[in-house]
């Protein structure tokens, strides 16, 4: 995890006020990648005391709005946040457990994926998840093992 000061640096380089609420919700969000937001909740708590979810949400929201933090959200799956910002790394996703771990983009640089047919838009990001099991739910004894 980054120190308090280069959490503050990296707001203030955002042009966001410092806040404590900011600081630790920011902090959660590196020591925990793709957390939730109830978990992040959970840790911004931890380093603050008390702290209301709105004010969560909206520390997640002006931290996504400046690019500080990545909002991602696999189909099924509840929001997840990310301080790796700035490449077009994609996710694997376990469809056992939900674990999310990151993939680098598979050829080249953004949008790392050539469309067969744009339409028209200028593409500048591809978003890929790939979806499976991962290694410890692969390696886990099934239910119907145990009958």
């Amino acid at each position: 995890m980054p120190a308090t000061s280069e959490l503050e640096r990296m707001l203030r380089g955002a042009s966001l006020r410092v806040t404590r609420p900011r600081v630790a919700v920011l902090a959660a969000v590196h020591d925990h990648p793709h957390a939730d937001t109830n978990s992040i909740i959970g840790f911004a708590r931890e380093g603050l005391g008390d702290v209301s979810l709105q004010a969560v949400y909206d520390v997640l929201r002006a931290l996504t709005d400046a690019g500080l933090v990545r909002r991602i959200h696999p189909p099924g799956s509840v929001a997840r946040y990310e301080s790796r910002v700035g490449d077009n790394h994609h996710h694997a996703v376990c469809r056992s457990c939900g674990a999310i771990a990151d993939v680098d983009c598979a050829v080249g640089s953004a949008p790392c994926l050539i469309a067969a047919d744009h339409h028209g838009y200028v593409l500048d990001e591809a978003e890929v998840i790939y979806w499976g099991v991962c290694p410890e739910c692969s390696t886990a004894p099934s239910p119907d093992s145990t009958i």
